[in-house]
């Protein structure tokens, strides 16, 4: 088996600075086919892992540090598991999350060392924070032999983002980079965390993902903000039907009577979620019938809700969606992720893609100033350790 050339740069980073032989794990990044903004209301989303992923190689150290290298950022990080860990800037932050929340939940650990490297575009909305989280905890529960189920080692991922990212992001990410299957989509309930693999059928078609090189951050007030406006609908419904917990148990026709009245702008973004988790149910039926062209359709009118209603999208990823529209080789595209920039994604006819990816940059260069890149993904399994 071919070691994959991520996985060879840092075992060999790792052996000239590390004594001994390191677990090596990659933990992939992903696409959301649809379902977008939704996870967090307790709604349905419908994920996919990808080929592009983030690789560690971890070992045993010889005392209680923790060493980390990022070949990405040629940096070094070092600190004390007899310290009391705390938030730190960019990268290192996100696996000492994992690592306050093994300790916190009573894992022994002892100090270690880590290689880190990825391929997952940062800022692109293909979840590159969490795909650093799940290798990190997939790996040290293989290192220290923590025996921890997968649904866990989930929740302290996304737990890790919370406390020391400070995204208050919902399940998914963490869900599909542990649990993806190649050639699958997961219909994922974030409410019960009940899930099906979806057979996700392309035959002819690639995913390709244009990125508008908006850097966005997901910390950003404008996504936090979202979720209290969404709470803020759920509380207005609730006050004349009680049982009602989150957008997941409401209607159109509830939003309509309860929330519309009183606040238009709470109105709008909830009933973008509400719609979407319609949306997305008949995207798994169109999926199940081979229906390829009515689920692009229901990617477009996501973009268009996310666009119009939730108000997350920006100038550049309008520009993006609109220009592909009235393309018959593109059956459907939509911004993906948090918002406020980073990559559209779209389903294309295979031999259209090379055309696609020029002539969109063209132009897109011409009228927005900035330059286009562009990724072609396929599906891939979620965590796993990499042999050699």
């Amino acid at each position: 088996m071919q070691l994959h050339s991520i996985a060879e740069n840092i075992l060999k980073t790792y052996c000239e600075n590390f004594d001994g032989s390191p677990i090596i794990v990659r933990s992939p990044g992903r696409v959301n086919i649809i379902g977008e903004h939704t996870d967090y209301n307790e709604g349905f989303v419908l994920p996919a892992a990808i080929d592009k992923a983030t690789y560690v190689a971890v070992g045993k150290s010889r005392n209680n540090n923790c060493t980390l290298i990022s070949i990405n950022y040629n940096e070094v990080f070092e600190v004390s598991l007899s310290a009391a860990l705390a938030p730190v800037k960019d990268w290192p932050t996100y696996i000492l999350g994992v690592v306050d929340q093994l300790i916190k939940r009573g894992y022994r650990l002892h100090g270690f060392n880590l290689v880190i490297q990825g391929d997952v575009p940062i800022g692109a909305g293909l979840s590159s924070s969490a795909s650093v989280e799940c290798a990190t905890v997939f790996a040290l529960n293989e290192l220290f032999q923590l025996h921890i189920p997968a649904l866990e080692l989930i929740d302290i991922a996304q737990k890790a983002e919370h406390t020391f990212a400070g995204v208050m992001c919902g399940v998914m990410d963490q869900f599909i980079s542990i649990l993806g299957k190649k050639d699958h989509v997961i219909k994922l309930d974030c409410r019960s965390m009940e899930y099906e693999y979806e057979p996700l059928q392309l035959k002819g078609i690639k995913i390709v993902l244009l990125n508008t090189n908006v850097k966005h951050s997901l910390a950003s007030t404008a996504y936090n903000k979202r979720r209290n406006e969404c709470s803020e609908g759920v509380e207005l419904v609730k006050k004349k039907m009680p049982r009602i917990n989150s957008l997941r148990d409401i209607t159109p026709q509830m939003l309509q009577q309860y929330v519309e009245p009183i606040d238009k702008n709470i109105y709008q973004r909830c009933r973008y979620v509400v719609e979407e988790n319609i949306r997305l149910l008949e995207a798994c039926d169109a999926l199940k019938n081979g229906d390829l062209l009515s689920l692009g359709q229901k990617m477009y009118a996501t973009h268009d809700g996310l666009s119009k209603e939730y108000e997350v999208s920006c100038k550049e990823l309008d520009f993006l969606v609109d220009h592909v529209r009235s393309l018959p080789q593109v059956l459907g595209a939509r911004m993906m992720g948090g918002g406020f920039g980073g990559c559209t994604i779209n389903l294309v006819k295979e031999e259209f893609v090379e055309e696609l990816i020029i002539s969109t940059g063209n132009v897109y260069t011409q009228y927005i100033g900035k330059e286009l890149t562009a990724y072609i993904a396929s599906t891939e399994d979620g965590a796993s350790l990499v042999h050699y």
